[in-house]
């Protein structure tokens, strides 16, 4: 079962869109695998303190993009093969790349300064 003990609440985004980031980043990771069982709507509601209809919109997001299977009266579970586990790579990877280049920007960077600050952190 997917564990949610390192799940912290960033109080920017909407908790429904932090658990499906948490799934998705997991799954990126491979701390969250093809099959692994997610808690019940009210176990994780209870658990993180939200309301249930939060984590049942997280969940009925990422059913409708096909990352977990829900089944009636025996949960839910990753439904994740390579292929999509590398499309969510890549779609994370670009927002946050679009999300730190509109923030470079505004501070008024250059592209060049940008790129040797990447570059100085990478290492």
């Amino acid at each position: 079962m997917i564990s949610f003990d390192s799940f912290v609440a960033d109080g920017i985004l909407p908790i429904y869109l932090q658990i499906i980031l948490f799934i998705k980043r997991g799954l990126i990771a491979g701390s969250v695998s093809d099959g692994e069982e997610l808690p019940s709507r009210r176990v994780l509601a209870a658990l993180l303190g939200v309301n249930p209809n939060t984590v049942q919109k997280a969940y009925a997001l990422l059913e409708e993009e096909g990352l977990i299977l829900s089944r009636t009266g025996a949960g839910s579970c990753i439904s994740a093969d390579e292929k999509t586990v590398e499309r969510i790579r890549e779609e994370l990877l670009l927002s946050d790349i679009k999300n730190i280049t509109a923030a470079l920007r505004q501070m008024g960077l250059t592209k060049e300064q940008a790129a040797e600050m990447i570059i100085e952190n990478w290492e």
